[in-house]
């Protein structure tokens, strides 16, 4: 007799987190200072910057074009991405994960696909 309620928690539960992937607004981009400042094209020279929209993230050093991207039950969002690096040709797809900061709920934390925190950014005003 239990079983079905179970089931039907286990797919609101999972209902739920894809309500909370779908949060993760992509249309409109983010980015950290010097991200935001160059998201219509270099207009100044940074060492670090971090520029992330629907389609892409951009760093100082790299662009990654996204193929593809999955809504994760806990509310991130997983992208495969080509990536070229200033410098190097021919390389292999990448992973990030984006998730909203802890911190900051209006602010996105980016990692590669090893954890690594690579930034936070905030809505580009």
């Amino acid at each position: 007799m239990r079983a079905p309620y179970l089931l039907l928690a286990a797919a609101a539960m999972l209902a739920a987190g894809h309500a909370q992937a779908a949060g993760i607004d992509l249309s409109k981009p983010y980015g950290d200072k010097y991200g935001c400042i160059n998201r219509n094209g270099q207009e100044v020279a940074a060492d670090q910057m971090l520029l992330l929209t629907d389609k892409e993230l951009i760093t100082a050093a790299s662009a990654c074009t996204f193929s593809d991207s999955q809504a994760q039950a806990d509310g991130s969002l997983v992208v495969t991405a080509k990536c070229e690096a200033e410098g190097e040709e021919g390389q292999p797809p990448a992973k990030f994960t984006i998730q909203r900061s802890a911190k900051n709920a209006k602010k996105l934390v980016v990692a590669d696909e090893d954890g690594n925190v690579m930034g936070e950014v905030a809505r580009c005003k």
